[in-house]
């Protein structure tokens, strides 16, 4: 091997290193911002229209973004709306379970 194959070589390692490197960083960065993105979707309460009250027959019980408490009359949370949810309150994100 020639001198000049040996610096070939030798600045191909770098580059490769360098490579590995942004690569992991690339997903260690993409994994820490994924959590941040999804608890930033969910909207407030005074925005999706929320009440402490059914809509009608339309309540969070029965919406398939609702997320029930340990029982079921207990507070639980929703897939849209941020915070504590009554399960017969209502918003305007309200779905029906199928």
């Amino acid at each position: 091997m020639d001198s000049h194959d040996k610096k070939f070589d030798a600045k191909r390692r770098v580059m490769l290193k360098q490579t590995l490197v942004a690569g992991a960083t690339t997903i260690a960065v993409g994994s820490l911002l994924r959590p941040t993105q999804a608890r930033a979707a969910k909207a407030g309460k005074a925005g999706m229209l929320y009440q402490d009250k059914p809509h009608g027959a339309q309540f969070c019980l029965n919406c398939i973004q609702y997320e029930p408490g340990p029982s079921a009359t207990a507070n639980g949370t929703c897939k849209v709306v941020e915070g504590s949810i009554a399960p017969k309150a209502w918003c305007v994100a309200y779905t029906p379970k199928a």
